[in-house]
């Protein structure tokens, strides 16, 4: 499966989707890049005066980038569109802020994937390659019948 179309089976859009580009995935990890554009919603009223982007809002860009673009790939022919996915436990740390119009990457090395459910180390970095935030994610996968 193709970076693209791994990207195209997230259950994710505008605004809500936070992953622009997929540099690399294969069965150990993926990583990718995202682009906090400062006219998204959240920024608006998140301070007033210095808008950051939410720790909340970092940790689904990990999800999404490290943890559901990996585990689509590892599902690889059992996935259609009917995929159902869940955050199961997270645990991050963060370090340093994230300002509108700033790209990170994030970095996700497989810890586990059995029984759908799939456990990573996940990281971000900022453009100048120091890190921001990392944590452990674990997600599930369900195929929905159809």
């Amino acid at each position: 499966m193709t970076a693209e179309e791994i990207i195209g089976h997230l259950p994710y859009d505008y605004p809500f989707l936070f992953v622009d580009v997929l540099n690399k995935v294969d069965g150990a990890g993926c990583e990718g890049q995202y682009t906090f554009r400062s006219d998204l919603p959240f920024y608006q009223g998140h301070f007033k005066t210095l808008p950051v982007t939410p720790g909340v809002i970092l940790t689904e860009c990990c999800a999404q980038i490290g943890l559901v673009c990996l585990g689509i790939h590892l599902m690889g022919k059992e996935l259609d569109t009917s995929v159902q996915i869940a955050l199961s436990s997270t645990q991050m740390d963060f370090l340093l802020p994230v300002f509108p119009d700033e790209t990170v990457t994030v970095f996700s090395e497989k810890i586990y994937f059995r029984f759908h459910k799939l456990k990573c180390k996940v990281s971000m970095r900022n453009s100048a390659g120091k890190m921001v935030c990392r944590g452990v994610l674990s997600g599930m996968f369900k195929i929905k019948a159809t």
